[in-house]
């Protein structure tokens, strides 16, 4: 494609919002639109496609490959943190889970003076994105760019419901509907086994005139005239090129690479930038702070009597969302049962090999109370990053986990699963008392690989963007993906992602 030198809009990142709001914008108006993405296509690699080969996409060639720093809470170990690299962004290597969240995450930003982020506003946004199976619906969409229906039956179900409603949680007909408390049935963005990719928002317009997108383009950094960002230097191919926005750069990066476009571009700290002999444009340090994940237990794995059966969806056919504690006012708990073991190295290096017919419980926590932050260690913009999340910092975190875990062991100590399971393979037996359990929680703890935060929205100092999604002191520069979260969903981030491109590129259009 040729590379021209102005643009109306450039975006930034072919992500789950890139892609959202490429779409919009050409559909809906006569803009040129320029899309850079850092990464390479994905046309033609089967486990991007298919769903139940997702796990082979961490750690390769489509992974930043990105991990949190070590801290004494998780033994110091280091925490991987995929990040998808190539059209779709992380949408296109991840677990294809597509769940919202409560009604109270959404309503919770609109009362923190987020304007228009109500539950009750979003709702649409969600429903324009979907191509429900069961077609329109009060709560999900018909003739959207994204396939999504429920997961295929598998004995796990089957024993994940019965232990659920066992233990006294009703069944959830629709975890995306108006109560999401209790067990049902996983929802997923595939359909005939295929993963249906942000990317595919990008096929009706790949030819269109007003459209281009450059695949293996780095941003090096914005670019100014006083306050107003007026386009960006990126390298392609080894090659430098500047380009022009004559209206807007969007940034949809993700909540790391977002960040750190914006430092490299001197916006943030100006202390911290200083020490990297990078001059600051605007004073906004809360950029790259507020860094917060879901934390996700691996290493409770199960050994079957017989076979399963073939492996379907993605891996994981039910969702439990329950609390931790009964005062809480919504679940901050998840479970899966995942068709395959899912274990930690630290825990891998601990036990046996796993016996063949081996299945897990993966317990999370999506409401933890630790916060952390992103630096970046040189001003080079392929440079080293400081990601710390402070994983299990917060006592709290651990006593909620200590209560997930707790759970699963009631659940897995259910008739149905009794009926199902031949023995423990990891941790070998169940472990009861609250020293032992916090001491394998602090080997199983893992990223939930949904970074969020990281600029946030709000109208506090600690705030990047407003609730328009602009940054704050500099015209002409939006942010549209999940670091403008000022606190992150208790789901997982694709859907909410996706809703957040949405909701930019109808702010963009006036509409």
């Amino acid at each position: 494609m040729t590379l021209e030198k102005n643009y109306d809009y450039i975006i930034v990142g072919a992500g789950s919002a890139g892609c959202v709001i490429a779409r919009r914008l050409i559909d809906h108006s006569n803009a040129k639109v320029l899309l850079l993405e850092a990464g390479g296509s994905h046309a033609g690699i089967s486990r991007l496609t298919n769903s139940i080969e997702w796990p082979f996409n961490m750690g390769s060639e489509q992974d930043y490959r990105y991990n949190y720093e070590p801290n004494p809470y998780i033994n110091n170990r280091k925490i991987d943190v995929p990040r998808g690299k190539g059209v779709g962004g992380s949408g296109s290597i991840n677990a294809m889970v597509w769940s919202r969240g409560n009604k109270y995450d959404y309503d919770g930003w609109a009362e923190a003076g987020n304007k228009g982020w109500d539950y009750a506003s979003v709702l649409p946004l969600f429903k324009k994105i979907e191509d429900w199976e069961d077609g329109e619906t009060d709560f999900h969409g018909a003739g959207g760019p994204i396939s999504v229906e429920r997961s295929k039956d598998h004995p796990l179900f089957d024993a994940m419901v019965s232990a659920g409603q066992s233990y006294g949680m009703p069944y959830v007909d629709d975890i995306n509907g108006p109560n999401i408390e209790g067990i049902g049935r996983g929802v997923v963005n595939v359909k005939n086994e295929i993963r249906q990719s942000p990317a595919m928002y990008l096929e009706p317009i790949m030819d269109h005139e007003n459209f281009t997108l450059l695949t293996y383009a780095k941003v090096l950094k914005l670019n100014f005239e006083g306050k107003r960002c007026i386009g960006l230097d990126f390298i392609q191919n080894e090659k430098s090129c500047t380009v022009k926005a004559s209206e807007e750069v969007i940034l949809c990066a993700g909540a790391i690479d977002t960040p750190r476009i914006l430092m490299l571009s001197g916006i943030g700290d100006p202390e911290e930038l200083k020490k990297l002999d990078i001059h600051p444009v605007t004073d906004l340090p809360g950029v790259g702070k507020n860094l917060q994940d879901h934390i996700f237990l691996n290493g409770l794995c199960f050994e079957s009597k017989e076979p399963l059966g073939e492996y379907n969806s993605n891996l994981a056919s039910s969702t439990i969302h329950w609390k931790s504690r009964y005062d809480l006012p919504s679940s901050d708990l998840m479970f899966f049962a995942a068709q395959i073991p899912v274990l930690t190295p630290n825990l891998a290096k601990q036990y046996p090999p796993v016996p063949a017919n081996t299945f897990s419980i993966l317990p999370s926590l999506l409401q933890s109370n630790t916060r952390g932050y992103i630096k970046m260690k040189t001003s080079r913009h392929d440079g080293p990053l400081e990601i710390q999340y402070n994983m299990l910092e917060d006592p709290a975190d651990m006593d909620a986990l200590v209560q997930a875990v707790r759970i699963s062991f009631d659940l897995i100590a259910k008739p149905a699963f009794k009926e199902l399971m031949g023995d423990w393979a990891i941790p070998g037996k169940s472990i009861e008392d609250r020293e032992s359990i916090v001491s394998f929680i602090r080997d199983a703890a893992s990223s939930y690989w949904h970074v969020a935060g990281t600029c946030a929205m709000g109208n506090s100092k600690a705030s990047v963007v407003s609730d328009q999604l602009l940054v704050r002191g500099i015209d002409g520069l939006r942010i549209a993906d999940a670091s403008v979260m000022p606190k992150i969903t208790t789901s997982n981030t694709q859907a909410p992602t996706m809703m957040i491109g949405e909701f930019a590129a109808r702010l963009i259009l006036g509409k």
